[in-house]
């Protein structure tokens, strides 16, 4: 029996040809018309670039507490903090581990890496691991200055296994991580070179004492799990099991992603503020639909970002979320003293957080990064004081403000909407 269905084989096959080719003339015009708003953008930031001048960022201090048997300093000055990881690389006695995004070839650059080959030269153990897609702008000659007995490790940015799998073979390391004699440990959002010492809002945290071990540690996983060569990085035993102290660490060759879920959990438990200060704001779903909740049960939910980043499409990529995030409540601060790059955030006066991954895809989804949680009342109290601090130097975005907004602002939001998932 023959069911007549209106159309011929033919004829269903011509309409699903013009329909392939209707997607994929709007595909192309889609990727045209975003190429077309990013490269403006960059252009636009170019010039403005070469008209800003240079200044130092404001620095709210340096902040000391305890928590359990560990001393932890809050930094928020480069240059303080690279004379103190310096004193402690000088002053190693048996091991560094070391792990970095961007390492420059400048006088901060250099001078890291003479403290690094002074220590393995005197007989310290060294391990550092950097980036290479991070560093391509980076002569190589710069990272032939190790001395032979550092054990070195650049993340390579092609030439990964990806064959045994694209998501686990990937990702940048974007981890800031160094340990020292298993007794002291930094570890935030500074990476190494002379912009990030005056001219950006950064924050860093020092740990001196049992805390240290999930920084080893982190640091351990990545070099024995993703460098299957040379020398491994032995376990040592944790002083104790549940630390007040921990840390996340995204690990992609594992498929391990915590920091996400930390981030949720605290989240979704807030009951008076959220305070969160990150430098590129890209939520997920599941992260802006909690922070959204939070903000519509009365949580007092505070987003900081930079009012112009040093990446301006992910600025205005960042701006699609404005709006339903202004009619939820949530209050949005534009920082506009500097460039402020620290990832940080404060829950409710007893949980904290510090480390190098953005509210982005690439840092919750894909990039390996290490952030620490502090559940302590003392510890949130000092990072209550650089979130007002840091307050001073913000414009608080207003909902008719945003709406009066250009028009062609608008649209080039809009257009931009499919970078989401690749930022």
């Amino acid at each position: 029996m023959h069911i007549n269905t209106g159309a011929s084989d033919e004829q269903q096959a011509r309409r699903g040809g013009v329909l392939l080719k209707a997607v994929g003339v709007t595909v192309g015009v889609t990727a045209v018309a975003q190429l077309v708003v990013a490269g403006s953008l960059i252009a636009l930031d170019a010039v403005k670039k070469k008209e800003r001048k240079h200044r130092e960022a404001p620095r709210p201090g340096t902040f000391h507490t305890a928590v359990e048997d560990s001393h932890l300093s809050i930094y928020t000055l480069g240059a303080e903090l690279y004379d103190d990881m310096i004193l402690a690389i000088d002053s190693a006695e048996r091991t560094i581990q070391m792990e970095t995004f961007i390492w420059k070839d400048d006088a901060v650059g250099r001078r890291f890496m003479d403290a690094i080959n002074r220590a393995a030269e005197r007989g310290v153990t060294v391990h550092v691991l950097y980036d290479g897609f991070a560093n391509l702008v980076v002569p190589h000659s710069f990272y032939r200055g190790f001395s032979e007995k550092v054990n070195v490790f650049r993340m390579p940015v092609l030439g990964r296994r990806f064959w045994k799998g694209p998501i686990r073979h990937n990702g940048f390391n974007h981890s800031k991580i160094l340990v020292v004699d298993e007794t002291v440990g930094f570890v935030g959002g500074y990476n190494i070179g002379e912009t990030y010492a005056r001219q950006w809002r950064d924050t860093h945290v020092r740990e001196v004492g049992p805390a240290v071990w999930g920084l080893r540690h982190s640091v351990k996983r990545v070099w024995n799990d993703v460098f299957e060569r040379g020398e491994k990085i032995p376990w040592v035993e944790p002083a104790n099991w549940d630390p007040e102290v921990q840390v996340s660490a995204n690990l992609p060759v594992q498929l391990v992603y915590p920091i996400r879920q930390m981030y949720l959990n605290a989240i979704e438990r807030a009951s008076d503020h959220i305070w969160i200060t990150t430098p590129y704001f890209i939520p997920d779903q599941q992260i802006l639909k909690a922070l959204l909740a939070a903000s519509e049960r009365g949580v007092d939910v505070r987003v900081m970002v930079p009012k112009d980043s040093n990446h301006i499409v992910a600025d205005w990529v960042s701006r699609g979320f404005y709006g339903q995030m202004l009619d939820s409540g949530v209050t949005i601060l534009l920082y506009s003293a500097s460039m402020i790059h620290a990832k940080t955030a404060t829950i409710d006066g007893v949980w904290s957080t510090v480390g190098t991954a953005n509210i982005d895809r690439l840092s919750l989804s894909f990039n390996y990064e290490t952030n620490i949680e502090i559940i302590d009342e003392g510890f949130a109290t000092e990072m209550e004081k650089v979130f007002r601090s840091d307050l001073q130097h913000c414009d608080v975005l207003t909902s008719p403000e945003w709406r009066d907004r250009n028009p062609l602002a608008r649209v080039a939001e809009v257009i931009l909407v499919p970078l989401r998932s690749f930022l």
